[in-house]
């Protein structure tokens, strides 16, 4: 049974905080894998999202050579809108025998309400929560998908991760699915940002790999919103 990272997003572009993460979660949870699948088409679309295809394959030049990561067209591959919860459910039936860690960033974990089937979610799959350190924990004493007495009993190790002295908290979902709540290294980078200082035709050199930065130049992405 191998251990699987189910890193997901539209990675318009990919960029260093991205592996970066992927990196240091695998390392701590000691994945044999960490697949990246670029959301196809995304509930929520940007007005300067380039097309799946293209995302996909940024991706995959990224990752190209490193055996501890993959891509997946799943989502791409797909003509309607990309819900987490229904790809999750398909990766359940071509992984049946592994056990999987969705990777999620605190802000996205703390706005889970919102999302497609949130519970049908979290009775599917484990969660590995990353954040920054100095980011606000408030937002997980809101959250229904944890059992409140287990946040108040884990109140102090949740403000140890928040002042940046701790770095890694177990704890459980209420579907008994595993949560940790990890802190890594904080990278002041996104893919805002980068397609924002490529419009303004300024360096984006050492934000993302050189390949993505060719790949943009070359395939003319991102000029105009």
């Amino acid at each position: 049974m191998a251990r699987l990272g189910i890193f997901g997003g539209t990675f318009n572009p990919i960029h260093y905080g991205h592996l970066r993460a992927a990196e240091e979660v695998r390392e701590e949870l000691a994945l044999d894998k960490v697949l990246f699948i670029p959301t196809g088409n995304p509930p929520l679309k940007s007005m300067d999202i380039a097309p799946a295809g293209q995302r996909l394959e940024m991706a995959a030049l990224v990752v190209r050579g490193n055996p501890s990561f993959d891509v997946l067209s799943i989502e791409c591959e797909e003509k309607t809108t990309s819900f987490t919860v229904n790809t999750v459910e398909k990766l359940k039936a071509i992984y049946p025998e592994d056990e999987m860690f969705f990777i999620i960033g605190l802000d996205a974990f703390t706005d889970l309400e919102l999302w497609y089937r949130p519970e049908r979610l979290t009775a599917l799959i484990n969660f590995v929560v990353i954040s920054r350190p100095g980011n606000d924990y408030a937002g997980l004493f809101k959250c229904p998908y944890i059992t409140e007495g287990d946040l108040e009993q884990r109140e102090f190790e949740i403000y140890a991760l928040r002042r940046g002295v701790a770095r890694r908290l177990d704890m459980k979902l209420k579907t008994g699915r595993d949560l940790v709540l990890l802190r890594i290294t904080g990278f002041e980078v996104s893919s805002s940002l980068i397609r924002r200082l490529f419009r303004e035709g300024r360096s984006i050199r050492y934000l993302l790999p050189e390949i993505v930065e060719s790949y943009i130049i070359s395939n003319g992405l991102y000029r105009e919103r």
